[in-house]
């Protein structure tokens, strides 16, 4: 049985990986390792609390800590590590930089040097289309050969990150793979981010803050089915490779709030515009015909059932959404009015 060590498994996607992984590929021995800063949530892995220990186990544990790893790993005889752990949510880099450059960048060469030393089978960094830029609204696609230009501190550690990543292939011959995905969506998402935001507030009968005129464009994915892609590319991906994992699922942030207010029965009143945030990209949109055409992955989850399925979710798990929206995210979220 080979052993797959998942950071930042308490995370949105990285949880999601693991619910996938558990539930449809049960030849492999998962190790979790999360240090459970606010948006690693317990909780999204309930239900495999007191698993067998040969098949899923977890550590609390920061990846920027090399010798806590390095003994996790070596103990665990780890095969492969995918790397989801980071700071992710953009206003908060604009806020406040330096957590961002530490744990994603230092924090990624804490387990590139881990898996360098103990001589995994393969890395996989989880990154962004956010590294690539912002598109116009008549530009093509993100390919994985455009140069890198990121906007955000955010985005700017996970191209960082990608660089370092990509170095150590060539430099020292660690097998790797980068996949940049569209927005993710779906269940057990921090409701910072945009749409459990809009569906939270919506539920509550609150506002719905848009920045600007709310017609930047995103492209979207479904979260199972990134996770569906970044197996497919940790299996078989070409090492040295980068992937693009998109959703087919171009929408502005307008026209998406308005589908969940639809979805909920709720008034286009609760929209509230409010001030733009500072360098906000304007379009987001990505190729993936290599995957497609290499590992023969596509999304199977279109905009409208995705959002169907998590707005379902999120009716169901109104007691998930309570245990997380506490007193220090309320504050914070009042304080700064904000989403991704």
């Amino acid at each position: 049985m080979e052993s797959i060590l998942v950071s930042g498994g308490m995370g949105f996607i990285g949880s999601n990986f693991i619910h996938y992984l558990l539930k449809t590929h049960k030849n492999y021995k998962v190790i979790n390792v999360d240090y459970l800063t606010y948006a690693g949530n317990p909780e999204n892995l309930i239900e495999f609390e007191g698993f067998d220990e040969k098949i899923y186990k977890f550590y609390k544990c920061d990846i920027c800590d090399f010798n806590h790893i390095l003994k996790v790993v070596k103990n665990e005889n780890i095969d492969y590590i995918v790397n989801f752990a980071a700071e992710t949510h953009v206003d908060r880099s604009i806020d406040n930089p330096d957590i961002f450059i530490k744990t994603n960048i230092l924090g990624t060469q804490s387990l590139l040097n881990v898996a360098k030393k103990l001589k995994i089978k393969k890395f996989i960094q989880i990154s962004t289309d956010e590294v690539y830029g912002s598109l116009n609204f008549k530009d093509p696609a993100f390919t994985e050969d455009l140069p890198l230009k990121p906007n955000s501190p955010y985005s700017a550690s996970k191209a960082s990150a990608d660089l370092i990543v990509r170095s150590y292939f060539k430099t020292f011959n660690l097998p790797v793979n980068i996949t940049r995905c569209s927005n993710n969506y779906g269940p057990y998402q921090f409701p910072e981010k945009l749409i459990p935001l809009m569906i939270n507030n919506a539920m509550n009968n609150q506002e719905l803050p848009i920045y600007g005129t709310g017609q930047n464009i995103r492209d979207w994915i479904f979260v199972e089915d990134h996770c569906e892609a970044i197996f497919l590319v940790l299996k078989h991906g070409i090492p040295g490779e980068i992937y693009n994992i998109g959703g087919n699922s171009e929408i502005s942030n307008l026209d998406l709030v308005k589908n969940l207010l639809l979805i909920l029965n709720k008034p286009e009143t609760l929209i509230k515009f409010v001030k733009d945030r500072p360098g906000h990209d304007l379009r987001y949109a990505i190729n993936f015909k290599k995957i497609k055409n290499e590992l023969s992955w596509e999304p199977k989850t279109n905009i409208e059932d995705g959002l169907k399925n998590t707005v379902q979710w999120y009716l169901q798990n109104q007691d998930w959404l309570e245990h997380i929206i506490n007193e220090e995210y309320l504050k914070y979220y009042e304080k700064m009015y904000k989403y991704r």
